[in-house]
């Protein structure tokens, strides 16, 4: 359930050149399940190197650094600086599909690109930045990654959705003002069918109430949805 909204340049680390893409939830829709059909979902476990918490400049987007916001671009800051607007919360190699899920409550992500630097430009001399994404979460509020927000890169429990037809279903605000971060791509012209009441591994652990099956993924993939 992710798409890209926009893509943006940002500083370079340490003499390199690097470039990220925000992703965030509303622009592709998850499979569903009906009721009592549909096959279980397939268990994918996937692991990674562990990354440290590093000051500002250290590491391109680290662990508790912060970006800022723009319509073009997106820029390391300093997180006590009047422009810093989010804050990473997870970082990982590589790319979204082979990794982990970004934490529950991330508000949106920002994809990396793999860069070397030029002849006699590393400063550092760690050779590269490499690909990479970074899970954000706003410094002030309102937050669509919270649930029934109608945002973020995932779902989870709280959230609401409504049928998008071809067996697939879209996260929409749980309020019918729709739009609750101002800058994303929360799908205010729906208003909301279900609510994901639960995540659970199997089917059979949904509550006797449940309507509609959500493919989620992470350890528990399956949502059990009900009417709102």
């Amino acid at each position: 359930m992710r798409g890209v909204r926009r893509a943006g340049e940002v500083r370079p680390a340490a003499g390199l050149a690097a470039a990220a893409v925000l992703a965030v939830s509303l622009l592709s829709g998850c499979q569903v399940w009906p009721a009592g059909s549909g096959p279980e979902p397939e268990e994918r476990t996937t692991t990674t190197a562990p990354t440290r918490p590093a000051g500002y400049g250290t590491v391109f987007l680290g662990i508790d650094e912060c970006s800022s916001f723009g319509t073009t671009s997106f820029t390391e800051v300093p997180c006590a600086s009047e422009r810093a607007a989010a804050r990473v919360v997870a970082r990982h190699d590589g790319t979204v599909p082979q990794g982990p899920p970004c934490p529950a409550t991330t508000d949106f992500v920002l994809h990396i690109s793999e860069s070397r630097p030029a002849p006699g430009a590393d400063e550092d001399g760690d050779g590269s930045v490499p690909q990479g994404y970074a899970c954000m979460r706003k410094l002030q509020p309102p937050h669509p990654g919270d649930p029934g927000g109608g945002g973020g890169p995932r779902t989870i429990v709280g959230d609401c959705v409504y049928g998008a037809g071809r067996g697939e279903v879209r996260e929409t605000a749980c309020d019918t003002d729709g739009d609750t971060d101002g800058d994303s791509d929360s799908d205010s012209g729906h208003a909301p069918e279900y609510r994901v009441t639960a995540a659970v591994e199997k089917r059979t652990q949904c509550p006797v109430s449940t309507d509609l099956y959500v493919q989620l993924g992470g350890s528990r993939p399956v949502g059990c949805a009900r009417p709102v």
